[in-house]
């Protein structure tokens, strides 16, 4: 079998291609026969066979692995070896662990790390015993091989139960391999790598094994945290100069990655450590800049691994940043550590040949590169996130040292230029990265210490006016040019009237310049955005027409980043002065083009939010711009409603999308002559046929805005065959309430109440059926949004028809039960869970209506009340299967009963809880969990004061703001915002309603207070004893 398989492999090989293909078609062939993964190991690990045909065996029995030997892997085919041939192949190719060939030891190893995830531990037990005896000889090709496999294994392979008897074995022997120095670099390396895989699996059983934990830790850490000081404390120079290769990093970057691993999971240990780990993490930093800077790292290593000080670079800075975020490191952020660590940070985010050659010649890349949310990972981003780390953490220190090291930078720069450098510019632009990445945070401690009267520790005017604007026209650099605008487009704020105005009128320049490459062009884009919402509008108004026009050509020129980012510029100046200087012409001409822009990116949703964001401005302008805007947009729009296939859902969804822009900022005078029966034919067509989610949510909202600004084109507009606009309206929320997808939840709900609030002498011929509709849908509705949905407009219809509409509910029998009883156990079971301002309020005031109708259908009702709780489930996690054997059970009580409750949990979350909940302070609970000994492990990275103050605010008093909902909402619209139930005084309105109650026993108040909580009862009667209007 061999024999045959050597010339196949050797054909394989052959130039001809006929040979070839008919070589790898017999491969496959002889997959079929077990004995062939027999024959392949015994090749890889033949001595006396050519080692490249030794090479491609092993890759191809690699392969055979994949598709034959276990249904536990995703490409498996056919039937799987016996299991004695299994055994011989798991022989042959452990041998070849410690083969002298540095590849096959890496094939093999990869291999049989393939088959351990199927095979061990049932079928092949013994592995990590052998694993370990390898680890553990005296060949150097045996280490590299096995730890090759317990690098994947480790990660892969180990559970709970298992890693702590393995590494009592392991452990020792990894720590000797990394102090040996006759192993390679990269096997030392691996030995770190696979003690980090075993911190990892340590913490991830913690809890269930908290004291096995704490004694593997205790005993096994500070070993290797003093080996990794005595590593780290040789010079990096010994890795970098006058050596054939870097593989010497090897060990370093993965001892940071380790130390990371030891920071998240076991703090405490490390914790005592902090000061000599960070110096020697600055001392790297300092000592391997001069090399980052001028030299070429070797290709790839003796392992044919790429390896560079970039690759050392961002596990040093990530592993800085994670210690400096806790208050244990504070000791170290010294004045001087922390300008040395800033200076050097700005050597290691300078640009690099690569990110220059890439940047200049494609735009989106460095779009991308500049942009928070889109950003890769690199060192720039890693130096950039540990600044603003420091600038949170201590911003006095921070920024002194940032003012430090611009004023050292920027000298040396100029004088490296005179010098005729031709890197000069590389430093200056990565410290003026680093500056504009925490302007903000500059700029609110330079304000708070003037305030308190403490003199600035940052000149940032200087720079804006004496350093910046020569380096505005450096075309020579024009990543510098770039950064210069940027940087000044990120402090405007600071900018005096004149200057800024020369600072806008540079970059619109730029942007009209036809030399100017993309850098400086991007970059000038990026400042007039910046520009746009940082300058005070007397300042903008001049230029916004003219930057306007300029962005127009670049609309139709750019793509994907870049396009978002022109988009965005368009609208942040569309906001200059409310668009009070756009033209009608420049109108349409914006409409054109980003109509062509919709066109061609009408699949993407952030393009398609900001094309949003546009016409909404445009549509709060002037009338005459709004009408300009329908004129150019509505027709295209319709027709792509109307024309777009069914599986072209994207174009008909975004297309409703853009119409609902313009239809929100339409003017309060309406819509426009002609503009609903322009819309309505295609889109009561599309919503009529449309089963996709977003068309239907989409036109919905776009209905509901329709019925806000212009109910009158709606109630006056017939189609073809006589049919209403009203009721064409109620189709589509009918077919809405017949749809199994809840998805919609929440807007077929504003449908409802907006139209109901609009058009109720409209629709009132239809109520019945409508409201029984929503009755009925209520028995199978199972998401919360979507029961709110179908409550709150009966909520809203009981404020003035009470009494009507629980005479049409009570006439109501589905299934054999009233509507009334429908809806009061709905909304009874989900009250507490009804989100937004104005339903939650709708809510809570139509149950006080229900209340205080005393009607005998109401009070005769029977509701799920509070959670019984037994013994068998007191203090007791209920887990999925518990709650399937243990179901939970509630008291049933009576309406009323029920609508107090509710009443008074509304009452304490509008904030009264602060006064009316058991006095005597925050309850302290003891922690019973029995963890104490890891309770330090996660307060080394604490709250700062900023923080706690940002919870709270949110939390309010004793945490009341929590699940407060007594403050409109971005969520909430304009028209609910002003609704006289948003504007009224809703705790005095509850206050009221109880004393009244009370007063005059309404549904025998005073024998139904004896029916709540000792909580609810304590409420009650601190309402009943405040005086009259207190």
């Amino acid at each position: 079998m061999s024999s045959e398989i050597l010339q196949i492999l050797a054909s394989s090989l052959n130039p001809d291609p006929n040979t070839r293909i008919s070589a790898e078609l017999r491969l496959s062939e002889i997959f079929s026969n077990p004995e062939t993964a027999v024959g392949l190991s015994s090749i890889t690990v033949a001595q006396d066979v050519d080692v490249s045909l030794r090479q491609i065996t092993a890759i191809v029995l690699r392969k055979y692995v994949n598709e034959r030997w276990s249904p536990f892997f995703n490409s498996f085919k056919g039937n799987a070896p016996p299991v004695e041939v299994k055994a011989r192949v798991r022989e042959a190719l452990f041998k070849a662990l410690s083969d002298p060939n540095r590849k096959i030891r890496s094939s093999s190893a990869h291999t049989l790390s393939l088959i351990a995830g199927s095979d061990w531990p049932d079928e092949y037990p013994d592995l990590l015993n052998g694993l370990i005896r390898l680890l553990s000889s005296s060949s150097l090709d045996s280490v590299h091989g096995s730890m090759q496999v317990f690098n994947e294994f480790i990660k892969t392979d180990l559970t709970e139960d298992q890693i702590l008897p393995v590494l009592r074995d392991l452990l020792p022997v990894l720590l000797n391999i990394l102090g040996s120095t006759q192993h390679t670099p990269y096997t030392r390396a691996r030995a770190v790598s696979v003690f980090r895989q075993c911190i990892t699996t340590l913490y991830m059983v913690k809890e269930q094994h908290p004291q096995a934990v704490k004694e593997a830790t205790g005993s096994i850490l500070p070993v290797w945290i003093d080996a990794f000081k005595v590593l780290l404390n040789a010079s990096p120079e010994n890795d970098v100069q006058n050596v054939p290769s870097w593989d010497g990093l090897a060990i370093r970057i993965e001892i940071f990655k380790t130390l990371d691993t030891i920071q998240l999971g076991f703090a405490r240990s490390l914790a005592p450590h902090y000061g000599d780990f960070l110096n020697i993490a600055l001392s790297h930093l300092r000592t391997l800049l001069p090399t980052f800077s001028s030299a070429e790292s070797p290709s790839l290593s003796e392992e044919d691994e790429p390896i560079s000080l970039s690759m050392l670079g961002c596990p040093i800075i990530d592993f800085i940043a994670v210690i400096t975020r806790g208050s244990k490191a504070k000791f170290w952020l010294t004045p001087s550590n922390v300008e040395a660590l800033v200076v050097v940070l700005c050597g290691w985010m300078q640009m690099t040949d690569e990110d220059e050659e890439n940047w200049a010649n494609d735009a989106n890349a460095f779009v991308a590169h500049e942009d928070d949310e889109t950003q890769s990972y690199s060192l720039r981003v890693a130096g950039l996130d540990l600044v603003a780390n420091l600038v949170e953490r201590e911003p006095g220190v921070t920024i002194s040292a940032l003012s430090q090291a611009i004023s050292k930078i920027v000298p040396e720069s100029q004088q490296a230029r005179k010098s005729g450098s031709t890197e000069w510019w590389r430093p200056l632009e990565a410290a003026f990265a680093a500056l504009g990445s925490v302007s903000e945070g500059i700029m609110d401690y330079v304000d708070d210490e003037l305030e308190a009267g403490r003199p600035k520790v940052i000149d940032i005017e200087y720079l804006l006016s004496e350093v910046i604007p020569q380096l505005l026209s450096l075309s020579e650099c024009p990543f510098l040019q770039g950064r210069s605008f940027v940087f000044a487009s990120q402090f405007s704020k600071l900018l005096p009237s004149q200057l800024a105005g020369q600072y806008m009128s540079a970059a619109i320049d730029v942007l009209e310049a036809d030399s100017a490459g993309i850098p400086i062009k991007v970059s000038a884009v990026k400042a007039i955005q910046n520009f746009a919402t940082g300058m005070d509008d007397s300042i903008l108004v001049p230029f916004a027409f003219r930057i306007t026009k300029d962005l127009g050509p670049f609309l139709l020129a750019t793509t994907e980043d870049t396009l978002s980012l022109v988009l965005e510029t368009l609208s942040s100046v569309l906001d200059i002065g409310k668009s009070s200087w756009v033209t009608a012409e420049l109108a349409e001409q914006i409409v054109a083009a980003t109509l062509q822009v919709w066109i061609n990116n009408n699949k993407d949703p952030i393009l398609i939010s900001i094309l949003t964001e546009i016409y909404t401005s445009l549509s709060k302008s002037r009338p005459e711009i709004y009408q300009a805007l329908v004129k150019g947009a509505l027709p295209t729009l319709c027709n792509a409603i109307a024309t777009a296939k069914p599986t072209e859902s994207w174009i008909t969804s975004s297309a409703i999308e853009l119409v609902s822009s313009i239809i929100s900022g339409a003017p309060d005078s309406g819509l426009g002559d002609g503009f609903f029966s322009t819309l309505a034919p295609s889109l009561f067509e599309c919503l009529r046929q449309a089963e996709d989610r977003d068309v239907l949510q989409n036109g919905v909202l776009c209905l509901t805005y329709i019925i806000r600004k212009d109910i009158g084109q709606i109630l006056s507009w017939k189609d073809t065959s006589g049919r209403s606009g009203i009721d064409n309206v109620l189709v589509v929320i009918a077919k809405l309430l017949e749809n199994e997808d809840e998805s919609g939840g929440l807007v077929i709900g504003d449908l409802i109440i907006h139209l109901l609030r609009g058009a109720s002498s409209s629709v009132v011929g239809v109520l019945p059926e409508l409201l029984q509709a929503m009755i009925r849908r209520m028995l199978t509705a199972k998401t919360a949004t979507f029961i709110q949905s179908l409550v709150i407009p009966f909520a809203y219809l009981v404020q003035s028809e009470r009494d009507t509409v629980l005479s049409l509910l009570e006439g109501i029998n589905i299934n054999g039960r009233s509507g009334l009883d429908i809806l009061i156990q709905t909304w009874c079971e989900n009250a507490e869970v009804f989100q937004g301002f104005w339903p939650s309020r709708v809510s809570t005031l139509g149950l006080c209506q229900l209340f205080v109708s005393e009607r005998p259908g109401l009070q005769n009702l029977t509701v799920k009340g509070d959670l019984i709780v037994k013994p068998e489930t007191r203090d007791v996690i209920i887990t999925r299967s518990r709650a399937k054997q243990t179901p939970h059970e509630f008291t049933r009580i009576s309406f009323p009963v029920k609508a107090l409750k509710i009443i008074i949990n509304d009452l304490r979350s509008n904030g009264e809880s602060a006064t009316m909940a058991a006095q005597g302070g925050v309850i302290d609970a003891d922690s019973d969990d029995g963890d104490d000994d890891w309770e330090d492990e996660d307060s080394v990275n604490p709250l700062n004061k900023d923080e706690i103050a940002f919870l709270s605010d949110i939390l309010g008093p004793k945490g009341t703001a929590f699940d407060e909902d007594d403050i409109p909402g971005d969520d909430d619209d304009e028209d609910l915002k002003n609704d006289p139930i948003s504007q009224m005084d809703m705790t005095s309105h509850l206050i009221s309603f109880m004393k009244e109650s009370a007063a005059r026993n309404t549904n025998n108040f005073s024998e139904i207070v004896g029916q709540t909580s000792a909580e609810e009862m304590l409420v009650i009667q601190r309402v009943l004893a405040e005086p009259r209007g207190g």
